[in-house]
């Protein structure tokens, strides 16, 4: 897998020609979720393979502290804000001037980062697997997550939200330490007055069942001219692979190509 130079810190990617017809279209940014890494958030699930086939160019990457990417252990380097830099600086890497954008639970958040900060750089975007809460935070959850992910063993876990995440970075083989202090991290809010302020065609994608994410209505109706869509029966480890989702994001990319 490649890597390159984010400011020093070194980030594996993934590039995937389109295989399909491409004239016209846009390359896809995918921004993976929380102890996730890029081939179990998008290649295991066939949204490479998927986007590639619709025609568009695909770009990946490992997040900081996650999959082949750098491991980092000070919480100064996360951070939502600093982690979209990553992307908008892979951008530049592999010379891509405007991409569309589609980030799940985590990759979701640092992607409305990277909308705001890079507007320009941005033609449309989809926050997966993060709705309202998005605005309204779980930071009481952030901490219970990381003290599961900091303890000696999954036995001695008892919160089941935290040993959720557990047994999902055990299966991903992640750096729990760098999980932990990723979790940690100074957690930059976005206000509803700064959400209120994108320009772009967003989409909304929430499971049904997802304790996690707060509503996408919600979410969307923040900001203007957004959608939303309801991924119906999925809970939020499981709505990221929907069949359902995949053709709501085509067609929401084939909507919005200019």
């Amino acid at each position: 897998m490649p890597v390159f130079s984010s400011d020093g810190v070194e980030i594996a990617y993934l590039d995937a020609p389109a295989t399909g017809d491409g004239t016209g279209k846009l390359p896809v940014l995918l921004i993976h979720g929380f102890a996730s890494n890029l081939g179990t958030n998008w290649v295991s699930t066939s949204w490479v393979r998927t986007l590639t086939e619709a025609g568009h160019r695909v770009v990946a990457f490992d997040n900081r502290g996650h999959g082949n990417s750098a491991k980092l252990y000070d919480l100064a380097d996360y951070g939502a804000p600093l982690m979209a830099e990553d992307g908008r600086r892979l951008l530049d890497h592999l010379a891509i001037p405007r991409a569309h954008l589609l980030g799940y639970s985590m990759g979701a958040r640092i992607s409305a980062f990277l909308l705001l900060a890079h507007p320009d750089r941005i033609a449309s975007a989809t926050f997966g697997g993060l709705g309202v809460n998005m605005v309204h935070g779980m930071a009481s959850r952030g901490d219970t997550i990381a003290q599961a992910l900091e303890a000696p063993s999954i036995d001695d876990v008892t919160d089941p939200g935290g040993r959720v995440f557990r047994v999902f970075a055990e299966q991903t083989k992640s750096d729990l330490r760098a999980l932990a202090a990723c979790m940690r991290s100074a957690r930059a809010p976005i206000t509803a007055a700064a959400i209120a302020q994108v320009k772009r065609p967003v989409m909304v994608a929430v499971g049904t069942d997802d304790p996690i994410a707060g509503s996408a209505s919600e979410l969307a109706a923040l900001i203007p001219g957004a959608i939303h869509f309801d991924i119906v029966g999925r809970e939020h480890m499981k709505a990221v692979g929907d069949p359902t989702f995949k053709a709501a994001v085509i067609k929401f990319l084939a909507q919005h190509q200019n």
